[in-house]
């Protein structure tokens, strides 16, 4: 972790600055103005992009990848110019807890994939494209999207600590342990082999 250089109420700040916009919930968004459906009724119930695929629309889901993903690096840059690498990384994770857990949405967010990948990128463009890489290796090896994330969050605390300077290690960890908790449902599908395919529609 990098040394605490910010004030607590700057810290205080990002964290509630970082939920906020994290809990943006761009897919259920974009269903609703481009009258896909209601997401909680299509597919898996999610709110990212790879449910917003099972609509139909590759457009909605193409934006629902780059805003989910550049919410979680705005949130990562902004809080890097006011504060430092310390609150960039209060920030990521409160990003990230928003997605996953919005107020506005009882809780019951996304699995935190692209923005986990847009924080990453923020963080470390080098670990972050390697994350999207692995991503990409793992998604479509199996054309199965859960796939990828997982390999992309293990693969984050490794690719942080050999590609970077490793102030970072502590919190690629926690965003890997979310992604799998946030995947555990998808887990107990892969091992039953009844996980969807990419833009399969269920």
């Amino acid at each position: 972790m990098p040394a605490i250089e910010s004030t607590i109420g700057l810290l205080a700040f990002w964290a509630v600055a970082g939920y906020l916009l994290g809990s943006v919930p761009f897919g259920m968004v974009l269903a609703r103005v481009m009258n896909l459906g209601n997401l909680r009724e299509i597919g898996s119930g999610n709110i990212g992009a790879t449910n917003v695929l099972r609509t139909g629309s590759k457009k909605a889901a193409a934006l629902t990848l780059l805003l989910d993903g550049g919410k979680g690096a705005v949130a990562v840059l902004a809080a890097r110019a006011m504060g430092g690498e310390n609150t960039a990384q209060v920030a990521a994770l409160a990003a990230m807890l928003g997605h996953c857990y919005p107020v506005w949405l009882k809780f019951a967010g996304g699995k935190g994939v692209a923005t986990f990948l847009g924080i990453v990128l923020a963080i470390s463009f080098p670990v972050g494209l390697g994350c999207c890489l692995a991503w990409l290796i793992g998604a479509f090896s199996v054309r199965i999207s859960s796939v990828g994330a997982l390999v992309s969050a293990a693969s984050a605390p490794a690719l942080m600590a050999f590609l970077d300077t490793g102030d970072a290690i502590g919190l690629a960890v926690l965003l890997a342990v979310l992604i799998f908790w946030r995947h555990r449902a998808n887990i107990a599908r892969l091992r039953a082999g009844t996980e969807p395919r990419i833009g399969q529609k269920s």
